[in-house]
């Protein structure tokens, strides 16, 4: 396997006929200095610099981990790496290749490296996809310096990546692209001999139109100008205009403003319609998210919220189905994101609504900032250790498993919030069941109000 000689062919093409490839293509950065953002990475004497220019990075790293959101230029700054540094690029994706495809890339660079005295940069893409055995199966290659190994995530890598692999690279974190990096971007690809070579003009409300779509990521951005200049150039307009953006994205200019008073003002109108339980008003709110270019994460970490602020157990289901929508997202993203998003919008809306768990859990919180703590009592300490019975810790402790009904009459909370009660479910959907059973579960176990007479 050579997947080499498929980049290398690719590279060829795009030599001789620039215009076959994709814009996102063409106005990909050869030097460093023509990376859009990223400035916390690019300045003089960082340590990507350092390797680029062969002045040497951090010492003992032998790879690369480039972690950031999508569109972010992780690949591209594989690619300048092996430009820079003249030697081989060949690009995997852990979604697709498996550890066969690794093998046969490091038995390829090792070939390549002896034979011909070209080094190999393998950018590896999504690397969170591959298991900790994947992931070992680079370690031999990074170790003696087979390959240089560029890997890209959008998963925090302290969590998704190997330690050995950890400890072998330089770590680089990548921002996201600021509405100016892009806006750079898009007048950079309307003037550049690669791009489109100040054939066509691009007004400010369509330029605004484009960077509200792109999302921050750079790669959406030029193919959505790219189909716009396409459109333009078909019908010898001179100009790249709103509508024209409109239409070949298929979608209407939305005002919205991601970063100003709107960006929280329809945020908190989705979240407020869920709660009033009208389906139709979140389902709009969501939608001008979406067409905004809102981040699908943001939006589905707002569900989570709602999903335990709003419904709680009066619809046990609801915390579960945005937890999964918000898996989802992160793995598909958009377009196909909208449907999921859509999906848990509609149930926690329709849901049946409880703020008992926010109000039970302030309350709590409330107290214990009140200074009402206390000791834990004794027959519930830990008694796993020597002495611990001398101190008459565990002592006295009650099984639950051992008394008929599974409840044993015994004090759980310390003296200070002895009689406290925080939870009060209401009679909504679910919880109607879990408020029958607060009330039985309490009297057995002889709790009762503050003030109270537990008599």
């Amino acid at each position: 396997m050579e997947p080499d000689l498929f980049t290398a062919a690719a590279e060829d093409r795009q030599e001789k006929d620039p215009s076959s490839s994709p814009l996102a293509v063409r106005m990909r950065p050869r030097i460093l200095d023509e990376v859009v953002g990223q400035q916390h990475l690019l300045k003089p004497g960082s340590p990507l610099r350092r390797l680029v220019e062969g002045s040497g990075g951090p010492a003992g790293a032998s790879s690369v981990i480039l972690w950031g959101p999508p569109g972010t230029g992780k690949t591209t700054l594989a690619y300048v790496v092996s430009k820079a540094t003249n030697k081989r690029f060949v690009e995997l994706s852990a979604i697709t290749a498996g550890v066969k495809e690794v093998r046969a890339v490091i038995e390829s660079a090792r070939r390549a490296t002896g034979g011909f005295g070209k080094e190999t940069v393998l950018f590896l893409d999504e690397i969170h996809r591959f298991s900790k055995a994947q992931q070992d199966s680079l370690l031999p290659a990074v170790e003696n310096r087979w390959v240089t190994l560029i890997a890209a995530t959008t998963e925090n890598p302290y969590f998704s990546i190997i330690s050995p692999l950890l400890s072998r690279s330089l770590l680089l974190t990548l921002e996201s692209l600021t509405d100016d990096d892009l806006r750079d971007l898009l007048r950079r690809a309307l003037t550049d001999e690669r791009g489109l070579g100040g054939a066509l003009t691009l007004p400010e409300d369509a330029e605004a139109h484009l960077l509200r779509i792109a999302g921050g990521d750079a790669r959406r951005a030029l193919t959505a100008l790219e189909a716009a200049a396409g459109a333009a150039l078909a019908t010898h307009e001179a100009e790249i205009t709103l509508e024209t953006v409109e239409a070949t994205v298929d979608r209407a200019a939305v005002k919205y403003d991601r970063d100003g008073d709107q960006h929280y003002d329809v945020a908190s109108a989705l979240i407020k319609s869920i709660r009033g339980s009208d389906v139709d008003a979140a389902l709009h709110y969501l939608a001008r998210m979406i067409e905004a270019g809102e981040d699908p994460r943001f939006i589905a970490r707002r569900l989570m919220i709602s999903a335990s602020e709003d419904i709680g157990l009066a619809d046990p289901t609801a915390l579960p189905t945005a937890v999964a929508a918000a898996q989802a997202v992160a793995m598909i993203g958009f377009p196909e994101a909208a449907l999921t998003l859509s999906h848990a919008t509609i149930a926690l809306a329709l849901a049946p609504k409880s703020n008992a768990a926010t109000l039970a859990i302030s309350a709590a919180q409330e107290d214990v900032r009140k200074g009402l703590a206390g000791p834990v009592p004794a027959h519930l300490r830990d008694g796993h250790y020597k002495g611990a019975a001398k101190l008459g810790h565990a002592q006295g402790y009650v099984y639950p498993h051992d008394v008929q009904g599974g409840i044993a009459a015994q004090q759980y909370a310390p003296d200070a919030v002895r009689d406290r009660l925080y939870y009060t479910p209401t009679r909504h959907g679910a919880e109607a069941r879990y408020a029958d059973v607060v009330e039985r579960v309490r009297e057995r176990l002889g709790r009762t109000p503050q003030g109270a007479d537990p008599s």
